[in-house]
């Protein structure tokens, strides 16, 4: 999963959240979340590649919000990485 750093308007939609992804991340990667974060922190949206399209889902924190960091040399990090080998442990 990849955070964007900068905020995104929370009325985009799929092709701009893509556009803002490939601006920040370069390329969309199969199976690679990306989440965008509101100006507040408390709202998000993440976009999903899933090596057939992507789809972009919305959430609204009830409460709280998010603590993004304020990095001004990185417009995105890598958050959560994780390596399967399609076992069970």
């Amino acid at each position: 999963m990849w955070l964007a750093t900068e905020p995104l308007n929370m009325r985009s939609g799929t092709e701009t959240a893509l556009a803002r992804m490939v601006s920040v991340f370069g390329a969309a990667r199969p199976h690679h979340a990306y989440l965008f974060a509101s100006r507040r922190a408390n709202r998000m949206k993440v976009l999903v590649h899933d090596s057939i399209g992507v789809w972009l889902a919305a959430r609204r924190l009830n409460s709280g919000k998010l603590v993004l960091p304020r990095d001004a040399a990185s417009r995105g990090l890598l958050v959560f990485s994780a390596i399967s080998d399609g076992t069970q442990s």
